[in-house]
């Protein structure tokens, strides 16, 4: 996909699904660069987290991503254009998209849970916004 369709991306939070097997020897999730809103740029993943712990606590200015739970489940609290939600997590072959100028926290990790997320950008320590204040603000 060309840098103008990245442009397009919606400034919001929703579910992406992408396709499955399921048979006698367990479950494939797959998806294609082409079929997906933005070229992937980087890849990285969520595990061992403590009982009790919260991932994210974060927004991205330009960033986009899209994050699957491979393996377990936990909660997704988002804020964006269209208020504030917590959405369940559990399905490998559903992720949640998350565009830029969405605030993002992951909670209630199940035990052994391991996320995987696909990320528009390399990795940028200013593309974060850290304060919900800050962002609420924006």
């Amino acid at each position: 996909m060309s840098e103008s369709k990245a442009l397009q991306l919606p400034q919001c939070a929703s579910m992406l699904t992408i396709k499955g097997i399921r048979d006698e020897r367990g479950q494939l999730c797959f998806t294609e660069n082409d079929e997906l809103p933005f070229d992937v740029k980087r890849v990285f993943w969520i595990a061992h987290v403590p009982e009790g712990q919260t991932r994210g606590k974060h927004a991205h200015r330009e960033c986009a991503e899209i994050i699957f739970p491979v393996q377990g489940g936990f909660d997704i609290f988002v804020s964006d254009d269209e208020g504030e939600r917590t959405i369940s997590m559990s399905n490998p072959c559903e992720g949640i998209y998350i565009g830029p100028n969405v605030w993002c926290e992951l909670r209630n990790f199940r035990p052994n849970t391991v996320c995987v997320v696909l990320a528009s950008h390399p990795y940028l320590a200013d593309g974060y916004i850290n304060d919900y204040n800050e962002f609420l603000a924006r």
